[in-house]
């Protein structure tokens, strides 16, 4: 590869005499005359004009990929994988090394501060006061990303609770705003104002979505519920995580982008979309709430095909094509379902191991490890009754 400089020469003359006479009679005074001005001002002040266009090589430094076989467009993939890698990689240690350093006396202490509450009565403000070190500590280390790195492995030890973790990304939410509002500050010219006004939207933004689900204490229960939610999903299914990643930041986001180019059809799937949400939460209300008024076909989930109810259909399909792992084998399980939506029973333990067990309602068996919402009782039953169940 060849690097090259542009450089254009210019080359002009300039008339003398033109310029004595513009000075000479547009000036005021005794020697002032109007007709020689105009002459002076039409005439040409340029004698000459030369111009000339060069290429020079320009020397440049070495670098890994410096190699005619690779375009510019090859070493950027190359360079984005390597970033990808590396920073994952970087995670990784720091997750392992936080695991190592909070071990002991020393979880226990940061559990004991880090999850109690103000003093009373200003109890209330511990969450807010949350938010602003998580806001703080993602601007001192300029990255959502690793603060919010940093202690979700603190959760998963127990030394952070989810309660707690929740303002403190809401907090890195604002504070990842300072990085976009210094390069905004750094901009010059007439675009500093366009740029200024893109940093404090998105500032605005996030401190609005907070303000929507984090000062009414009802408001903040949906996202700790839907993070739990999820957390066990995963934790049964650990490819969930990534089908979800695929499909709520890539697979909706596009279908919408698509569907919006029909205003009808967008508005048409959305609503359609939205009633059969509504109806979903709506039954699963009744059902928890008031089963036994409800028709015998609604008190469970149990009408639908399995794949529109349980995971397990999914994970049984991508461990055949993967062929990765094999499952250990599950325990029997006996799931109880009561006509009236609550079963009743009871168990009575004997010395030799052997355990009775009563139920007033439908009683079924399946060797088959999924679960649905609407199981209302689950029980293991062991084929050696001599041997205690796991736990």
């Amino acid at each position: 590869k060849q690097w090259y400089q542009r450089r254009v020469a210019i080359t002009a003359g300039i008339d003398k005499n033109t310029i004595k006479g513009i000075a000479k009679y547009c000036t005021s005074g005794s020697l002032y005359d109007a007709a020689e001005c105009s002459a002076a001002r039409n005439a040409s002040m340029m004698t000459s004009c030369d111009d000339s266009e060069t290429l020079d090589i320009v020397e440049r430094c070495d670098y890994i990929f410096d190699t005619p076989a690779l375009n510019d467009t090859t070493v950027g993939i190359i360079l984005l994988i390597a970033s990808l890698i590396l920073l994952c990689t970087c995670l990784t240690v720091l997750v392992k090394t936080l695991q190592s350093l909070l071990l002991g006396r020393m979880a226990q202490t940061l559990k004991r501060h880090i999850n109690s509450d103000l003093p009373k009565p200003f109890g209330w403000l511990t969450g807010y006061l949350f938010i602003l070190v998580g806001t703080g500590m993602t601007i001192l280390v300029q990255s959502s990303s690793v603060f919010t790195s940093s202690i979700t492995p603190l959760v998963g030890m127990g030394v952070i609770s989810i309660d707690r973790m929740y303002p403190l990304t809401l907090g890195s939410n604002i504070g990842t705003t300072a990085t976009a509002m210094l390069a905004a500050l750094a901009a010059t010219g007439d675009k500093r104002s366009v740029t200024i006004q893109v940093a404090i939207s998105h500032l605005l933004f996030n401190i609005m979505g907070i303000m929507v689900f984090y000062p009414v204490p009802f408001m903040r229960r949906i996202p700790i519920a839907g993070a739990k939610a999820l957390g066990n999903i995963t934790a049964n299914y650990r490819w969930f995580a990534i089908a979800y990643l695929m499909v709520v930041f890539l697979i909706i986001p596009l279908s919408l982008v698509a569907l919006s180019f029909n205003v009808y059809l967008f508005s048409a799937v959305v609503s359609v979309l939205l009633f059969i949400a509504a109806l979903v939460i709506i039954l699963n209300i009744l059902q928890k709430y008031c089963a036994n008024r409800l028709p015998p076909l609604l008190q469970t989930w149990e009408f639908l095909p399995l794949p529109l109810r349980s995971l397990a259909p999914y994970d049984n399909l991508l461990s055949k094509l993967i062929c990765c792992y094999a499952k250990d084998k599950q325990p029997l399980v006996t799931v109880v379902h009561a006509n009236n939506g609550h079963a009743n029973g009871h168990a009575n333990g004997h010395a030799n191991g052997h355990a009775n067990g009563h139920a007033n309602g439908h009683q079924e068996s399946t060797l088959s490890p999924a679960r649905s919402p609407a199981d209302c009782v689950i029980s293991l039953s062991l084929e050696d009754t001599s041997t205690p169940p796991p736990v």
